[in-house]
């Protein structure tokens, strides 16, 4: 997950292998030992490893999405001169077909990661008959779900699609890191020697 995170798609940059890459990881989905559970880090997200490729699945396709064409045009990047933006596009049926075999998975945090990653796949014109079959499961992913990130991105979902979402709310803690003290441990994990080197303090 590291790899994948920092060197294959790092700060919703798309490369060459970002397409491989993800489709392997569509590919072992369902794979019984991806539902292992996996070592945490202080911001990594809860479930076992196959909510963790989920959720990395919806980074990626989040960086390929409608609104993310858009802003590149408005930025004067034509999407379409970027090969890794195009290819990633074109795969989007085959990560849905992966993506939504999880809508029912055991864990619930899988659950929640497949639908959220569904949302952006759904842009593409071959998926959006699925959008309506998607309302009652996003709905009820806001009723019980545990990451404000996935609802904040069901509720804006619903809304372009005109649902009625009085009453829905997000369950969301903007001051969850800030109150989390660090531990040796994860003040490691937030800077190396070389970035406490560049600290003015």
């Amino acid at each position: 997950m590291d790899h994948l995170h920092h060197v294959v798609h790092h700060q919703n940059t798309l490369y060459t292998a970002t397409v491989p890459a993800a489709l392997y990881a569509a590919a072992i989905l369902l794979d019984p030992r991806t539902a292992r559970s996996v070592d945490k880090g202080p911001h990594d997200l809860p479930g076992p490893l196959r909510a963790e490729l989920l959720g990395w699945l919806n980074s990626v396709a989040d960086a390929a999405d409608d609104q993310t064409e858009a802003e590149l045009r408005r930025f004067g990047f034509p999407p379409e001169d970027h090969p890794p933006f195009v290819r990633t596009r074109e795969i989007r049926p085959l990560l849905f077909s992966a993506v939504s075999a999880c809508f029912d998975d055991h864990d619930p945090h899988a659950r929640e990661a497949a639908l959220a990653a569904c949302v952006p796949l759904l842009d593409d014109t071959e998926l959006r008959h699925h959008r309506t079959a998607m309302v009652p499961l996003l709905r009820e992913t806001l009723a019980v779900g545990a990451l404000w990130q996935y609802q904040e991105r069901d509720l804006d979902a619903l809304s372009a699609r005109g649902e009625d979402t009085t009453g829905l709310d997000i369950r969301r803690n903007p001051f969850t890191v800030c109150d989390t003290p660090l531990n040796p441990s994860a003040a490691e994990w937030h800077f190396s020697s070389e970035d406490r080197a560049e600290l003015p303090f």
